[in-house]
């Protein structure tokens, strides 16, 4: 289901929590008016185009509401949604249904929203050596869910967070003395630890750049807020010596001419931090 690194207990529980904020003591607008015995079916409607994402998680929602709920998944993770595509079905207990209804549309619309973003712009550099990243830019206790969301949409998940990869950034770099010193103390410190990770460094010009050709150690160079003509001149010399990444800035307008420098990837934080969420609709019938 969600092959990225979150197992269903994790996800049942940030699910419960979910709902804990929405019900509360009680869905009091629903327990007033919605007979105990009260049996419907709802559909899940698409109303715009874009990339499904989320429908385990959608799904899940539901049955954890009312594990008797009868829950159709009708469209996959990953498949082109058109308007008014039914995505899922859903049969019970009419007040489950109306309880859980606005969390499950909230994980799936937010997660579809990543989804077809990433995928409007993996499309803009198809056929071009450079991938799309996304960052750690996410919502708080929602980011295994967006980076999977990202994967869904043709994108290519950097780091997951700050365990799993060495990033040595402008301030690391400033606090620990310089270029230099930061890259000499990480690999010491992962010597001394006996850890096998890479090390990723940000540079903010050319000069940055020589300094850490120079000196070596690494294995990704952040080519941090380069135009297109200086992150050119910056692959050059790099050679393929190291892996590169272009951030900073990067737009869908310009996305495309960053990508046809030969930069091996591209990060965007605004793959999730600046989205907007796929319109889905529960009506009944």
């Amino acid at each position: 289901m969600i092959d990225i690194m979150i197992d269903i207990a994790n996800l049942d529980e940030l699910i419960r929590m979910a709902l804990r904020e929405d019900v509360g003591d009680g869905d009091h607008s629903t327990l007033a008016c919605i007979p105990s015995d009260a049996h419907g079916k709802a559909k899940m409607v698409a109303k715009k185009e874009g990339v499904l994402c989320g429908a385990e998680v959608g799904k899940r929602v539901f049955l954890l509401v009312d594990g008797s709920l009868k829950v159709s998944l009708l469209k996959n993770d990953g498949e082109m949604l058109k308007v008014d595509d039914v995505v899922m079905t859903v049969e019970g207990h009419a007040g489950s249904i109306l309880t859980a209804e606005r969390t499950a549309l909230n994980y799936m619309q937010r997660l579809s929203g990543i989804a077809t973003e990433t995928h409007k712009m993996a499309a803009m550099i198809e056929g071009l050596h450079t991938r799309l990243l996304d960052t750690r830019k996410t919502t708080p206790n929602m980011r295994l869910l967006e980076k999977y969301a990202v994967k869904c949409g043709g994108g290519t998940n950097h780091r997951i967070g700050l365990y799993d990869m060495i990033m040595l950034k402008d301030n690391h770099i400033d606090f620990a003395g310089g270029i230099e010193q930061a890259i000499d103390r990480t690999r010491d410190y992962l010597s001394r630890n006996g850890k096998s990770l890479k090390i990723e460094i940000e540079v903010r010009n050319l000069e940055e750049l020589e300094r850490v050709m120079k000196h070596g150690g690494v294995d990704r160079i952040m080519l941090d807020n380069f135009d297109v003509a200086t992150l050119k001149e910056a692959v050059r010399r790099i050679e393929g010596r190291y892996e590169t990444e272009a951030s900073g800035g990067i737009t869908d307008e310009t996305l495309r001419s960053y990508a046809e420098t030969g930069v091996d990837f591209i990060s965007v934080g605004a793959l999730t931090h600046h989205i907007k969420s796929l319109d889905l609709s529960l009506v009944s019938c």
